[in-house]
């Protein structure tokens, strides 16, 4: 795990070695254990490393492969790399480290391109050809790792983090007027290629970009989950479902033990960070290092569920860690967090995660974690309505789709947004609509979690564990998006899923291992009630981000908008009881903090 940088040169030159080294020192917090950096012909690589497989000097980046004219510069870990080094091995390959890094250069160079479907892991690879020149960009399947770009008609630079390319200099950083309505409309979720800024895309989940020495740049996509059933399936009974799931999943927690350093998990108390406790409970992890944060109640929200988490490290007797954050820490770390924000993130969860993982990097540098159960099997609220006979249509799904999970319509989208960031038509909708309408998912229900799965899921909690575990130089590993377990949820009958309230097919299955008070509590979250309810500081810091001099010069929202939500900051919430004065001061405190300024032309 680390953070990986560098630049392709399409007009002769050679490339700037400071732009990469300014960029590969942004990301010291990914990569707190060493530094390293390659140069030849028209290609540089920048490396942060945190050290997690092969601690010795060996596995450093970017690693060259001289006998094989390759080098690398990556971030992720491959869980089966031992698996396809011996097989690389009885190919007569031979190994000078004992790195997942080393095994990707001898992948690519035997399999090629498509090595990547041999891959079981998170990653995002620069893999460069020494004497053609040629650079292989590649992202993993569910988008776990990130990876953007930034382009010239003169060169291609690409980072771990957004701000990373902001730290190389000559970025276009004007307002995306469709990422923004993306922002404003499909609570936050920007999909790839896009980012808020114009100057900025990122490579998908589960792609391929070919920078050809003759300049041309070639995206192929390499993988895509199939939800729709199959034929060898259709006599599984309930019980036969609980049973493969349980299985798929002792199977990915497994993996994910991979590590030259021990492995803690996160506990929130939810079903899903508990089964995956079980699980390695089960497995003989034994003193298993498990971690639960609290904060202080505000306005009658609850700031902690200790009760569930404390059951679960009782009944598995692990080496327990409550995390109590008073309010004083909450406003130093939100700066802390913002900065962390490769794109701009609402959720309230962000900050609990950056002090979370504060706290947990003192401790191990690789955790488990339980994110991605509620998109992988149905956990939201909104999954039941699209199985009613009304969704059983594209247009109907829609429909249902938009009435639960956009923060606003049209009107209300005109009525916040500044006219220069006007756009035409309604580009969140039509995206929706467009993945509802591609073939291999039948049902509302396998729409849904479709884009859920592989856009939702992939720029929203799955960034915010990249971006906070990483940024005290935590490695933080995802379980429940193990490609395979994606893939055998995705053709599971959608009324299994939806059923006990949501991740139906996953509860049932789960009392073979954790108990049923937690199974059968009602649904939780990463509680912060300082952000849910916004008052005192943290409301001066808002308005103080809102009438800023770069907020004004910038003329993102209409002025009446903002002083009305101002005026009623706690009075106004989306259909996802997200509030809406947050959700505009979250996109200027991080543009701001990201040093982005100036208005949309």
């Amino acid at each position: 795990m680390c953070g990986a940088t560098g630049e392709v040169r399409l007009d002769g030159l050679t490339p700037d070695i400071a732009a990469v080294s300014a960029m590969a020192e942004a990301m010291t917090p990914r990569g707190p254990d060493s530094a390293g950096a390659w140069s030849q012909g028209r290609v540089a690589l920048g490396h942060r490393r945190l050290k997690i497989i092969d601690l010795t000097e060996a596995g450093g980046q970017p690693m060259l492969d001289s006998e094989l004219g390759l080098a690398v510069a990556w971030n992720g870990c491959i869980y089966n790399y031992k698996q396809l080094r011996r097989e690389l091995s009885e190919q007569g390959y031979r190994f000078f480290s004992h790195s997942d890094t080393e095994v990707l250069l001898k992948a690519y160079h035997h399999w090629g391109d498509r090595f990547v479907d041999r891959l079981y892991g998170m990653f995002a690879f620069a893999i460069v050809e020494r004497d053609s020149g040629r650079v292989l960009l590649g992202r993993d399947r569910l988008g776990i790792k990130p990876l953007y770009l930034t382009q010239t008609p003169k060169r291609i630079r690409f980072a771990s983090s957004l701000p990373a390319l902001l730290a190389g200099g000559d970025v276009d950083t004007r307002i995306d007027s469709v990422a923004l309505h993306h922002y404003m409309t499909f609570h936050s979720v920007v999909p790839a290629p896009r980012t808020i800024l114009r100057g900025v895309t990122k490579v998908p989940p589960a792609s391929l970009v070919a920078i050809e020495p003759d300049g041309r740049t070639i995206t192929t996509t390499y993988w895509e989950p199939d939800f729709s059933r199959r034929a060898d399936r259709a006599d599984w009974s309930e019980r036969d479902w609980e049973d493969a799931v349980l299985e798929s999943l002792r199977v990915a927690v497994d993996r994910r033990l991979v590590a030259d350093v021990p492995v803690g998990c996160l506990l929130s108390g939810g079903v899903d960070s508990s089964l995956i406790v079980g699980l390695l409970a089960e497995a003989g992890q034994h003193g298993l290092a498990t971690f639960s944060i609290g904060f202080e109640s505000v306005g009658g929200v609850a700031g902690d569920e200790f009760k569930y988490s404390d059951i679960i490290a009782e009944r598995f007797g692990t080496d327990h860690h409550q995390i109590r954050i008073g309010t004083e820490r909450m406003l130093p770390a939100l700066d802390g967090a913002i900065g962390a924000m490769s794109e701009p993130m609402v959720s309230h969860d962000c900050v609990a995660f950056y002090l979370l993982s504060q706290e947990v990097a003192k401790h191990v540098k690789v955790v488990q974690s339980g994110q991605g159960a509620d998109e992988v099997f149905a956990g939201y609220h909104w999954y039941p309505p699209l199985g009613e006979p009304d969704a059983t249509t594209v247009d109907g799904a829609v429909a249902r789709y938009r009435k639960a999970f956009f923060d606003r319509d049209r009107g209300g989208y005109d009525a916040l947004i500044s006219p220069s960031y006007a756009v035409d038509g309604d580009p969140s909708l039509d995206f929706v609509t467009e993945h509802f309408a591609r073939a291999g998912a039948e049902t509302g229900v396998d729409r849904g979690l479709r884009l859920d799965t592989t856009v939702m899921l992939v720029d929203d909690p799955v960034k915010r564990v990249d971006n906070m575990t990483m940024a005290w130089g935590l490695e933080g590993r995802v379980p429940f998006l193990d490609h395979e377990l994606v893939e055998l949820a995705a053709t599971c009958p959608p009324e299994l899923k939806v059923a006990h309230e949501g991740k139906g097919v996953l509860k049932q299955a789960a009392r073979q291992v954790i108990p049923s008070e937690v199974i059968d509590r009602p649904k939780g979250y990463f509680p912060v009630p300082a952000l849910t309810h916004l008052e005192g500081p943290y409301l001066d810091m808002v308005r103080d981000a809102l009438y800023a001099p770069a907020a004004k010069e910038r003329g993102l929202f209409r002025p009446e908008a903002v002083d009305r939500l101002l005026a009623d900051p706690n009075g106004r919430l989306t259909p996802l009881r997200g509030n809406e004065l947050w959700q505009i001061a979250l996109l200027e405190l991080w543009l701001q903090r990201h040093g982005v300024s100036g208005p949309a032309a």
